[in-house]
């Protein structure tokens, strides 16, 4: 990338208030331009494929579809946008399934003020950007010989299993998620069988006892 030229950012994050506060921190930089904003997934996935954007920072929790889905669909469609997952969430939780799925980087919410315009100006550069949290993952993975149970379940039995942990129901799963009681359940059924589980209970006790949930 030329040094003149500004790196043009889309941001995706369902809350206006996030939105803004991220649009502030990048306005007093020089070399970085926020050209579109989405709400919501579907927003993110046509910005994404339609605009001459370098960097999307895209949240992993959206109302209509999860950021990692969006990631998938929109690596394939524009392979040279650079994505950076914002996520509320532990990076030992979905830093590397994001990562897998074509992220360039993933920044923890909290640590978005102080890390954010160096995060996008290196992976703006065609690099990887890794917090020090998220390389202790990828180590802890590397080094484990046995893989934790969890490790094999799909990313939506995965939010499942979470979000299941959390304490909510099935009904509230399918809200959150925008998916019917049924499929939910589908997810709730192949995760307690991958994992050799038999109710929720059990799931929840796995859950915490592995830190899958704050």
């Amino acid at each position: 990338m030329p040094a003149d030229k500004k790196i043009k950012v889309i941001i995706a994050d369902d809350h206006a208030i996030l939105r803004e506060g991220l649009k502030q921190i990048l306005s007093e930089t020089e070399d970085i331009e926020v050209i579109a904003e989405a709400q919501n997934a579907s927003e993110a996935i046509h910005y994404a494929c339609k605009l001459e954007a370098d960097v999307l920072l895209l949240d992993i929790s959206l109302p209509d579809r999860s950021g990692i889905d969006a990631l998938r669909y929109i690596k394939k469609e524009n392979t040279k946008i650079a994505i950076l997952m914002l996520s509320m969430h532990r990076e030992d939780q979905y830093a590397i399934r994001s990562l897998k799925a074509g992220a360039a980087g993933y920044l923890g919410k909290q640590g978005a003020s102080s890390e954010l315009v160096n995060a996008i100006r290196v992976i703006a550069k065609g690099k990887k950007y890794i917090t020090p949290e998220v390389a202790d993952a990828l180590a802890n993975q590397v080094m484990d010989t046995e893989k934790p149970l969890h490790e094999s379940l799909s990313d939506r039995e995965f939010q499942t299993l979470t979000l299941i942990a959390s304490g909510l129901t099935v009904g509230e799963i399918a809200l959150r998620l925008s998916l019917s009681v049924k499929t939910v359940s589908m997810y709730r059924t192949r995760l307690l069988e991958k994992m050799q589980l038999k109710h929720n209970a059990e799931l929840t006790h796995y859950a915490i006892k592995n830190n899958l949930v704050d």
